[in-house]
Parts: C-alpha cells; structure tokens; sequence
C-alpha cells in the first residue's frame, strides 16, 4: 500500500509542475484535463502526507524512549504512542477506503425515475413524496433538477415522474436508492382509519455523455403526439410530445413537460442515453456475479430496500438494518444519515472482499 501512495504522490507533484507549464495553460482543454487529475488525487494526497507526519511522530518518540528519559518524560510520551499508533490505525483503514476502485460513474449528474407500485391512488401520492424528498435533497446539495417527464394522477400523485438531478458527485450519493420503497400509513383516500401498505419504485441511472452512447439516428423511431395533463392551452392542440423507439434495444422514451418539439427531443435523447448505458452496464455486472456480493443493494428495482412507517415515525433501510424515527426530516430531504450509513456499508463490504 505504501509503494502505491508513494507513487500517487509523485505523479500529484508532476501533475503540478505541468498545470503550472506555460504551454499547457495556453491549451485549455489539456490544461483542464491534467487539473481534474491533479484534484482527483488531492484527497489521498493530503491523508498519506497526514499519515507520514504520524509516522514520524511514532519514530521520534521511539527514539526518545531510547534514550532512557526521566519517569515524568517517558510517562508524556508513552502517552503520545498510544495516541499516535490509535491515529496511525484509523489512517490505515481511510487510506484502504481511498484506494478503493472508484466507480467510473461517481461524479456524474443522474436520472431518477420514480414509478408507482402497488396501491394505486395511495402508491401514487407516496411517488410524489419521493419526488419531493429527492429534490429537496438535491436543493441542499445546490444540485439543479430538470424534470424530463411526468404522469399525473387525478389527485395530485404520479403515476411516473423521471427527472435530471444535474451536479458534480450526483451519482456517487444517490447511486444506492434504486429500489423499492414501501409506505405505511393511513391513506388520504381511506375513510376507515386503516394503515395500508403501498410501495413505488426508484431508479437512479448515471447521464450518459454522446461518447459513451453511440446512437444510430436510423435505430430511431420518432412519434409525435399531443401532450396530456397540466399545461396550459398547448394540452392537446399542439403536437408538441415526443416519443422515441430505440428499435435495437426496445427502449421506449416519452417526453412533454415542454411546450416545444425541440426541448421534448433534446431532453427525451438524454434519458435514452441514460437507459441504454445502463442496459450496457447492468450486461456487463451480470457476466460479473462476484462483484454483486460486495454491494449493500443489487441496484435490482425489485428489492425491498427500504420502508417509511408513518404510525411508529420512523423509516428503515433493510439491507444495512437502520432504522430513524426522523420520518418528517427525511421525507423533507434530510437523507444524509441514511446516504453515510450506506457508502460507508459499501465501502466496508468491498475491503473485506479485498482482504478475504
């Protein structure tokens, strides 16, 4: 572990005689690339020169303990090891954590869409619990959302909604929410007081930039149609709707939160991209079984990932056992707790995957 530090430090100190090249700033796209590099690795950086120091700290008093020193002295400074060797432990195992793969996906912007499930009116209005909870999560993160298409119900829920969350990291923080949320409470819609049971899917896919996806224009087929729902006069007088068919894949694409054809395009080809790069992806983790034993979740849309009882207040992830009773907090976009405790589950998980 220590040879690779050594040499990601030294790479970090060549990355910064060359952002400091006058040549290389002239070109700003090279200039950009070597300082996303650099900054990439500025974190291990920073905890290995941490480390070193303690390190240093531990030889030192070593090497004073050698020298025999009076009772008070050796007393200071056996003190001094034993908190130098604790800080020496807890560095060892966040540098294992930072040389961790990174998931090539981490740091970009994603979809999430999120469908009704079982319970139908009910199922529906918790949808768009989800949706509020996830966008005012993003608000705090001072994420941008885009919503790329909605399917209303006639009280307020969705059917369907799938929108963009736009911001550097997105996906790193919203990748294990892919699953199916349940809900417990007493229905607007239920005149006996009875709790009932619904559920809503969730699935959060990393944007896929036009490199990573190459679409044929011809494996394309293009609907026009008038929108529904909320809109204004536009609502089904102007073909303004567009749906789009990838033939190879089957992948079916709507769009018409906008009054424009165009911006209905541009934004119905995003989502596409999203779902045909995860179709590529989901492919290729299948042929690798192995690596689905060191995730918290399977990213599968079926499991039961996690339920939000409104009568005991409280909301549990079933893969990793937490449980809150900060209902409200959460469904008003406080998930933080909820996020850590799942990252730093994963991360555990795949060092002991490493050490095995």
């Amino acid at each position: 572990m220590l040879d690779k530090l050594a040499s990601i430090e030294e790479r970090y100190q060549e990355l910064e005689k060359i952002i400091a090249d006058p040549e290389v700033i002239s070109d700003h796209g090279r200039w950009q690339q070597y300082v996303k590099s650099h900054s990439d690795l500025s974190e291990v950086v920073g905890v290995y020169r941490e480390y070193k120091n303690i390190l240093g700290g531990i030889r030192d008093a070593r090497e004073m303990l050698g020298e025999k020193p009076d009772p008070e002295l050796k007393e200071l400074l056996d003190t001094e090891l034993e908190e130098l060797a604790e800080k020496k432990e807890a560095m060892e195992t966040r540098l294992k954590v930072l040389l961790l793969p990174r998931d090539p996906n981490d740091e970009k912007s994603v979809l999430v869409e999120i469908r009704a499930g079982t319970g139908g009116e009910e199922a529906a209005l918790f949808a768009a619990d989800l949706f509020r909870m996830y966008t005012r999560y993003a608000e705090r993160q001072n994420w941008k959302t885009d919503i790329m298409n909605t399917n209303y119900t006639d009280i307020g829920g969705f059917k369907e909604v799938v929108f963009m969350v736009e911001g550097r990291g997105a996906y790193s923080r919203l990748k294990f929410e892919s699953g199916t949320h349940r809900v417990q409470r007493v229905p607007s819609t239920e005149s006996g007081g009875r709790i009932h049971t619904s559920a809503s899917t969730v699935a959060v896919l990393p944007e896929a930039e036009e490199v990573e996806v190459d679409i044929n224009p011809n494996d394309i087929r293009i609907d026009l149609f008038c929108s529904t729902g909320p809109g204004g006069q536009s609502v089904n007088t102007t073909q303004s709707a567009v749906r789009l068919t990838h033939i190879p894949t089957c992948i079916v694409v709507s769009c018409q939160d906008e009054k424009s054809q165009h911006k209905n395009k541009d934004k119905a080809m995003r989502v596409l991209r999203a779902r045909i790069l995860d179709k590529l992806q989901e492919e290729q983790r299948q042929k690798i079984a192995s690596e689905r034993k060191s995730q918290v979740g399977s990213g599968d849309r079926s499991e039961r990932i996690r339920t939000y009882n409104f009568p005991q207040n409280r909301v549990t992830d079933h893969r990793i056992g937490l449980t809150s009773h900060r209902l409200p907090e959460i469904l008003m976009g406080s998930l933080d707790e909820i996020i850590d405790a799942l990252i730093t589950s994963d991360q555990a998980e795949r060092l002991k995957s490493i050490e095995q």
